[in-house]
């Protein structure tokens, strides 16, 4: 790698933990769309798997470009904390939760990066965006109407 400097262990070691945590998202998101019941569930459930399908696609997107940097990628999860009861609104605050480890993530990618390669820093300036908008969506979900 050694594009302008870059300390390639501690790149390679931040895109094995964004894989990490982009598996256990996977999970997480699956998990919880079994756990969503009541009247809003169809719409909450389809949001989770479309999230569980994103997080997948972002795991191996980290995942090529460990490889691509001559890197091994991690056979690790990240952390699963999953709430036990249905309560739909405890759901989405653990994954409001997920999705800020996600910009803390690609945000200290992003530092590691930034000024010394292009495509890396453009990738995870890219990922702080969507999932900063991620927060967003998550934060309106949480919102009571007429908030």
């Amino acid at each position: 790698m050694s594009e302008h400097s870059i300390d390639d262990k501690a790149v390679l070691k931040q895109l094995n933990t964004v894989l990490e945590l982009e598996l256990a998202g996977v999970i997480r998101y699956t998990h919880y769309s079994f756990m969503v019941h009541g009247f809003g569930r169809i719409p909450i459930v389809s949001w989770l798997r479309s999230q569980a399908d994103e997080s997948m696609l972002h795991a191996h997107e980290a995942g090529e470009l460990v490889t691509q940097l001559g890197g091994d990628p991690s056979l690790q999860v990240g952390d699963l904390l999953s709430t036990v009861t249905h309560d739909t609104a405890k759901i989405l605050e653990e994954s409001l939760n997920h999705e800020k480890e996600a910009v803390e993530a690609y945000s200290a990618l992003l530092k590691l990066v930034q000024g010394k390669s292009i495509m890396l820093e453009e990738y995870a300036s890219r990922m702080v965006s969507d999932e900063t908008r991620h927060i967003g969506d998550v934060q309106k979900m949480l919102r009571m109407p007429g908030d």
